[in-house]
């Protein structure tokens, strides 16, 4: 018979080594054995289903919040998105997230509700590495965020615009460069640019690399360690995947309820926003996007997705209109934050699309 180890297996199924560990300690894997201090495993092994929820049930009440600040985060708007929860029909007990960016309806559901599987994934190679980091490795992540944040916040302003380039500088070597040994050091220099950096902004030049300025912060909280300690607990059954939103068909299916927010269609033709990762997404993309959550919704999954309203810059533009013609379209108030020019920080209208 041939084994993997807890790791091989983590990777696998898209757990943390530590839920592996749990799983083995009570027999929950057929013919796991302890050799020394490691557990192996069967290499044909399949993941058992977490018996902590079979059903939907209220969570534990905890609740967790993005760890990182993201352009197009969608915490103003949860009060909307909310009511589309489907987690009242007792059916639905799964929940898929393919565009996770910050995590603000992710983090909400996990406060709110204790459920049987979820999956989350982005192509943002350097966001999904902070989630896996802050599952599986929670201390050093900690440990290395708190001397960032004793060096940088007692700084002056000159030696923190010095020490945040140098900082930035490291983080785009590794980024290029980085073994997975650095992937701990990665995420702490993540969530710090985060939240040192200007407006909170994950920006790249077309060489890949970040280059946002530094923002002008008096205090900054750079190490929230409740706060992650609570979000790592709540991620140790989440399935986290960098990746194509098209990589979550195999996941969902009608248990489950799916939440898409892509990249917003620029509110104009001549809008040139800030790019979150190396690629794009343009009405190709969009239309690419409305069928494949055609195959989803023949699969009979509950879904939302969000985007920007057309509308706002042209009242005749009916692109989502006619893109989702099928579906219920509801236009919702969203008060855009980010944008060069202050005059145009306002009040805006944002869709949410729904199949129910």
């Amino acid at each position: 018979m041939e084994f993997m180890s807890a790791r091989e297996a983590a990777d696998k199924w898209g757990i943390s080594q530590r839920r592996v560990a749990v799983l083995c300690s009570e027999n929950r894997i057929d013919h796991a054995t302890m050799v020394g201090n490691m557990w192996i495993i069967p290499a044909t092994a399949q993941k058992p289903a977490d018996a902590r929820s079979s059903r939907y049930t209220q969570s534990d009440g905890k609740k967790v919040k993005p760890f990182l600040k993201w352009a197009g985060g969608k915490g103003q708007l949860l009060s909307e998105i909310e009511k589309y929860y489907p987690f009242a029909n007792r059916n639905i007990t799964k929940y898929a997230e393919p565009f996770v960016g910050g995590g603000a309806v992710l983090f909400d559901i996990l406060s709110k509700y204790d459920l049987k599987e979820v999956y989350i994934s982005d192509i943002n190679a350097e966001l999904i590495n902070t989630y896996c980091v802050i599952r599986d490795n929670v201390d050093e992540l900690i440990s290395m965020l708190m001397i960032l944040q004793n060096e940088f916040v007692p700084m002056d302003i000159e030696h923190r615009k010095a020490y945040y380039l140098a900082k930035r500088t490291h983080f785009n070597d590794l980024k290029v460069n980085g073994h997975k040994d650095a992937n701990i050091e990665k995420a702490a220099l993540m969530i710090f640019l985060n939240k040192t950096c200007f407006n909170g902004l994950f920006r790249v030049n077309k060489k890949g690399l970040f280059n946002v300025p530094m923002g002008a912060y008096k205090n900054p909280m750079i190490c929230d360690e409740d706060n992650l300690r609570a979000v790592s607990e709540k991620l140790q059954n989440v399935t986290i995947v960098c990746g194509d939103y098209r990589e979550s068909a195999d996941f969902i299916d009608a248990d489950t309820f799916v939440y898409f927010d892509p990249p917003y269609r620029p509110l104009t033709d001549t809008a040139s926003f800030t790019a979150y990762t190396e690629n794009v997404f343009h009405d190709k993309e969009q239309i690419e996007l409305a069928r494949f959550v055609d195959d989803m919704h023949q699969k009979g999954a509950k879904i939302v997705i969000s985007n920007s309203d057309p509308k706002n810059s042209n009242t005749q533009d009916d692109f989502f209109d006619n893109l989702y013609s099928s579906y219920t379209i509801k236009r919702v108030d969203a008060t855009r934050m980010i944008n060069c020019n202050s005059q145009a920080r306002g009040k805006i209208k944002e869709l949410l699309i729904s199949n129910y």
